[in-house]
């Protein structure tokens, strides 16, 4: 550790979060907005569900550290909510499941301290077509659909606010303009510069409208070595 100690970040989910400082993404601009403020702190895991990660949950937050983060940003869905395989294998989560799981790792994120503040975000729709293009040979090979994934997005916002934990919803927020389909995504499911921008902004306004104390808007968080001068 180097000091002095600032608010931890902490950045917790699948590709999403994992991908999140490349091509501009939303974690990058989370640390430039945040910079001499608050450390932001990326464990993401590409091709996780709820289910692995409430494996690993105790170990990436234990009760004890001596250190507990100020704020989760947590994102899970996209891979809970691709359709069944017949052999039963692959990634698909039962949406009652992943609900129950998003629960759990909330509350005990939530236990950690009183001071820690959890952010969940909403799994995010996709480019249905260039996923087809780039990935899927067929149109009956297609196990991620936005009707998939409205239907997660909306189970998790509504578990959010029925434990009272501050959501974005990223389905929502990524098509506030006509042409993010095409503007908003590397590979129809991973996201550009241009959907990142659109994640922050939304994680922004989640944080400057919620009711914390301490305030975790950046106009309100101390500025390190701001009272040294050249």
């Amino acid at each position: 550790m180097v000091g002095p100690t600032r608010p931890v970040f902490v950045l917790f989910g699948s590709s999403v979060v994992e991908f999140s400082f490349s091509n501009g993404g939303w974690g990058s601009i989370l640390a430039e907005t945040y910079a001499r403020q608050a450390d932001i702190v990326l464990r993401g895991y590409s091709g996780w569900t709820s289910r692995q990660a409430l494996k690993v949950l105790l170990t990436i937050f234990p009760h004890d550290a001596p250190i507990q983060p100020s704020l989760v940003i947590i994102y899970f869905g996209g891979n809970d909510s691709t359709g069944p395989h017949p052999s039963g294998l692959g990634a698909h989560v039962p949406l009652q499941e992943y609900i129950e799981n998003m629960r759990k790792i909330g509350l005990h994120i939530r236990s950690l301290s009183e001071m820690t503040r959890v952010i969940f975000l909403s799994a995010p729709p996709i480019n249905e077509r260039m996923r087809l293009e780039l990935t899927c040979p067929s149109p009956y090979d297609m196990d991620r659909t936005n009707k998939l994934l409205r239907d997660y997005s909306e189970a998790c916002i509504k578990m959010c606010n029925e434990m009272n934990f501050t959501v974005v919803d990223m389905f929502n927020a990524i098509q506030t303009k006509d042409d993010w389909a095409d503007v908003c995504f590397t590979d129809g499911v991973h996201l550009s510069a241009e959907g990142s921008k659109r994640v922050a902004k939304a994680i922004f306004n989640a944080i400057n409208e919620a009711n914390w104390k301490p305030s975790l808007h950046r106009e309100d968080m101390p500025v390190e070595f701001e009272d040294i001068s050249t």
